[in-house]
């Protein structure tokens, strides 16, 4: 990545968390629907149908899916209970339809901003009632800053579901201490770079280096027995992962954003190996494209196309 690159990517992801600039796209009607129309290649829709119907064109492909109502930052009790009760119904959703797929979510969208007991709570609840119906539920990662607390609930409600995961961000020095102290819960790891602006002493910039440190994860979340998505993008990455035979262990698979290297996804898939689809829905997805476009600064092309209506493609159409 080059300097300007650098710069880019950081800038994007300050403006990501800039809620001043998120409230003027929401009531900025021309705007709102210029960016909305750049959204739509990473996110499915606005509406839980939009996800179920994505997903389940992706299930009839061939792959396993993960479906998320996007929100996080949730600083409002009410607002907290409506996304719990919407993941509820996406579970129940799931079921009746006999979707199979995974349901993941930001703890801070369901009360880790509020009181880390109110997330707990909802976690809870909706683990079990996911268990119920064979259904896994996955904790997404979020700042630093919230990791501790992520943690500490996660093993908690892990202790008492094993159908709940937990995702590790590789660019945070302290992951691997982090994937050590895992070793006695039970549920699947996903590992991902990360997204988010982080303080540079705790981190590790995008790099070779990086790239090796989430092969050395993934390596030593799977030497201790943990079933493990590589979320990744990255075809050096997923070479070197299928090149040592990693993919083969029991509970390996390949997990890639809706949107995002349709092409690369399709290649693993038709090779046989294990690729799930991870898909978004719902209203909040400004910081979601923000993102996107600050991990990959060549997404603000494609953004700009979408925008214009040259390159507004279903991007589902695309597997194959």
């Amino acid at each position: 990545m080059s300097s300007l690159e650098k710069k880019f990517t950081v800038a994007m992801k300050s403006i990501a968390r800039r809620s001043d600039l998120k409230a003027y796209v929401e009531k900025t009607p021309a705007i709102y629907q210029l960016l909305q129309s750049a959204a739509a290649k990473y996110v499915t829709g606005e509406k839980r149908q939009d996800g179920l119907e994505a997903g389940r064109r992706l299930v009839d492909k061939g792959y396993a899916i993960s479906l998320e109502y996007i929100g996080e930052n949730t600083t409002d009790v009410q607002a907290c209970e409506v996304a719990a009760l919407e993941l509820s119904l996406l579970i129940q959703a799931l079921a009746e339809r006999k979707i199979p797929a995974r349901v993941s979510f930001d703890l801070s969208h369901i009360g880790l901003s509020i009181d880390g007991e109110l997330a707990y709570k909802h976690l809870t609840a909706l683990a079990s009632q996911a268990q119920q119906v064979g259904i896994e539920l996955f904790v997404s990662m979020e700042e630093s800053a919230k990791t501790d607390s992520i943690l500490w609930i996660y093993e908690r409600a892990a202790a008492a579901y094993a159908n709940i995961g937990i995702t590790l961000q590789t660019q945070l020095n302290r992951t691997t201490q982090d994937l050590n102290d895992l070793q006695p819960v039970p549920g699947r790891i996903r590992i991902v770079k990360g997204a988010y602006q982080e303080p540079e002493q705790q981190t590790i910039p995008r790099s070779s280096a990086l790239n090796e440190r989430y092969l050395q994860l993934v390596e030593q979340a799977i030497r201790k027995g943990h079933r493990v998505s590589i979320a990744t993008h990255d075809e050096s990455i997923a070479d070197e992962v299928i090149k040592r035979e990693w993919i083969h262990e029991p509970g390996v698979e390949f997990e890639m954003l809706y949107g995002i290297r349709p092409d690369l996804s399709s290649r693993l898939k038709n090779a046989g190996y294990p690729v799930r689809i991870y898909l978004t829905y719902g209203h909040e997805w400004y910081l979601y494209l923000c993102h996107r476009i600050a991990e990959y600064p060549p997404n603000l092309f494609q953004a700009v196309l979408d925008i214009t209506d040259v390159g507004m493609v279903d991007s589902v159409l695309d597997y194959e």
